[in-house]
């Protein structure tokens, strides 16, 4: 018998090769995923119920309860997604400009610069199938995918044979990693680990321009010209680069500029590709979606007079100056994930959650939506971190409701 497989939802690498046992209805093992993927894919420790109130509630009661908060505001807000398949992203597309809502994801505070910019051609992209049959130099920059993404390195980037990579990490591959600790990843990484300090990355940047230009690179901390020359020595001769973008990096540029010119540099005399690392399975996906509606990929809202857009409309900043009077949340958990500050805005408005577990976004919500998970329970469509669209089939038959079938209801209910 011909074994099945299917595709983990645990992060956005969305591996294709994961295979499951099934006991009483019920995921019993999983094979081949990561830890990530195990705890995604099994079923939640604590499973979501629809609740209205604190109250258990029908899901007809909690659909019905969602619609009237959202069609009695006048502000609303829809949020999240990055756990939620393309299908049900543009459903809430559809709810939100029905509305005239906010529309924003976790790409608004992470990797939204890089994914705009690569769809903006302003920044060269790849496969991660290119990467594996012909990359040679990989460069993780404050990223450390041995325990955010734990199956890159093997599937992809630094173990694995390829076309033209036969030979694999012992001769045929270098990994190089650019961070302000010695991560796991960069253990792996062994003497090809330059260590910075923090917001130290646009100073490397710049020299490591300044080195690729025929210049002698200097930085304020203790990295000497030859360590820098080194690396861009090993930059300038790799036949097929790839640079992995962590939030590490993200979080320490003033925008993507920098890197920009980088990418721009490092093609004038090589050859470069840059992957961010995206964390939800679908986040890259909620970005092409709405880019396809509306020409941003997020922090938009939409209006009689069209799409308004800019950091105004971002989850934060309207949380922080109380613009808005209502929020749905899909698939995410800002109240975890926001600056406390900012989150306990939350706490003053009425928040409808679209969950499969409870988070503590669902578990302080008026209303509370119990979900299927998609992976597990239900399938669909997702783009993963290199911009591939991966289709994603059920392991199992539950009668759970999909968050796609969940918004089309609320929708139909407006």
């Amino acid at each position: 018998m011909e074994q099945e497989y299917y595709v983990c939802t645990g992060c956005a690498l969305l591996c294709d090769d994961i295979e499951i046992e099934v006991a009483d209805g019920k995921i019993s093992r999983v094979n081949n995923a990561c830890l990530k993927g195990v705890a995604r894919l099994k079923e939640c420790e604590k499973p979501a119920e629809c609740r209205v109130d604190g109250n258990n509630v029908s899901m007809d009661e909690a659909i019905k309860e969602a619609a009237g908060i959202l069609k009695n505001a006048d502000n609303p807000l829809i949020f999240g997604m990055g756990n939620s398949t393309s299908g049900a992203q543009k459903k809430a597309i559809g709810i939100a400009k029905k509305l005239n809502a906010y529309i924003d994801d976790t790409s608004s505070f992470c990797q939204g610069p890089v994914i705009e910019a690569i769809l903006g051609n302003r920044i060269k992209t790849c496969t991660l199938e290119e990467v594996k049959d012909y990359g040679d130099v990989t460069v993780y920059w404050g990223a450390d995918p041995s325990n955010s993404h734990p199956r890159h390195l093997s599937k992809y980037t630094y173990f694995p044979r390829g076309k033209e990579r036969q030979r694999g990490w012992e001769e045929d591959r270098t990994a190089i990693c650019i961070d302000v600790r010695k991560s796991d990843t960069a253990i792996i990484c062994a003497d090809k680990f330059y260590q910075i300090p923090p917001q130290a990355d646009e100073e490397l940047i710049d020299a490591l321009i300044a080195a690729l230009s025929g210049k002698v690179p200097k930085v304020s901390f203790g990295m000497g010209p030859k360590k820098i020359l080194e690396l861009a020595n090993l930059l300038k001769k790799a036949k097929f680069g790839t640079i992995c973008v962590g939030l590490g990096l993200i979080y320490s540029l003033p925008d993507v500029e920098p890197l920009v010119r980088l990418m721009e540099k490092l093609n004038e005399v090589s050859n470069f590709h840059l992957i961010p690392m995206v964390g939800q399975f679908n986040m890259r996906g909620f970005d092409h979606n709405l880019h396809e509606e509306t020409g941003y990929i997020n922090r938009a809202k939409f209006g009689e007079n069209g799409v308004e857009h800019g950091p105004q409309c971002s989850v934060v900043e309207l949380l922080r100056t109380k613009s808005v009077d209502a929020a749905l949340v899909i698939g995410s958990d800002p109240m975890s994930s926001l600056p406390g500050s900012i989150a306990k805005e939350l706490s003053g408005i009425p928040v409808i959650t679209i969950d499969p577990c409870v988070t503590m976004t669902s578990a302080k919500a008026k209303v509370s939506i119990a979900s299927a998970t998609t992976g597990s329970d239900s399938g669909g469509t997702a783009i993963r971190m290199d911009g591939v669209e991966v289709d994603i089939k059920p392991m199992i038959n539950t009668n759970n409701l999909s968050d796609e079938e969940i918004l089309s209801r609320i929708m139909e209910a407006l």
